[in-house]
């Protein structure tokens, strides 16, 4: 196959957005699991919360997750105390991950 015959290929390719979602490192398009289950327990520590993201950033392997929770059961709370919250509801899970990068908001 020619050079010029592959790159019309991947031209369409691209156009269909196959490519893109290949190399793509988000899990966007599909939920995991681990990240249900850390939801669902997040949900049950802070009911009030505005919003609960759990986001496997590692490509799908669950190495590496993401959280972010707005939640008024914050409020007063230094962000160290605000994400220690956070690492004691999910021990459990964290024992299992790499690492862990944790955003948490008191809603206004």
């Amino acid at each position: 196959m020619s050079f010029r015959k592959i790159q019309q290929f991947l031209s369409k390719l691209n156009k269909i957005e196959i490519i893109p979602r290949l190399y793509s490192a988000t899990t966007e398009f599909t939920t995991i699991p681990a990240e249900v289950k850390m939801q669902s327990i997040l949900k049950q520590k802070f009911p009030l919360a505005h919003s609960i993201q759990v986001v496997d950033v590692s490509g799908g392997c669950g190495a590496m997750y993401e959280i972010s929770v707005t939640a008024p059961e914050f409020k007063g709370l230094s962000i160290v105390k605000q994400h220690m919250l956070i690492n004691e509801v999910l021990k459990q899970e964290i024992k299992e991950m790499h690492g862990l990068r944790i955003h948490t908001e008191i809603p206004k």
